[in-house]
């Protein structure tokens, strides 16, 4: 799975927002905000093949958080970005 082409998380207003840009995303008109520990995941897999496991340790090696619950939030995050398109594999 990687993140595709066309969306850059910018800080607006003390929030996390993904904004689409370039020919190819010109209809994408879904607004996506992410909190802090999704904008540090998409900060580290940018560019990168990554999959749910990739994610959940990450969460674990920066916050405070055991597997099972990293998985799951992971998992869970990760479906969210497919199903706003996102994500590509």
């Amino acid at each position: 799975m990687k993140i595709k082409n066309g969306f850059d998380l910018r800080e607006v207003c003390g929030e996390h927002l993904i904004v689409a840009y370039g020919r190819e995303n010109i209809d994408y008109n879904k607004v996506i905000s992410l909190n802090e520990s999704a904008a540090f995941l998409w900060r580290a897999v940018i560019g990168k093949d990554f999959t749910a496991q990739t994610l959940a340790e990450l969460l674990v090696s920066e916050y405070d958080v055991d597997q099972e619950t990293a998985a799951r939030d992971a998992q869970t995050l990760l479906d969210e970005w497919t199903s706003a398109g996102l994500t590509e594999n």
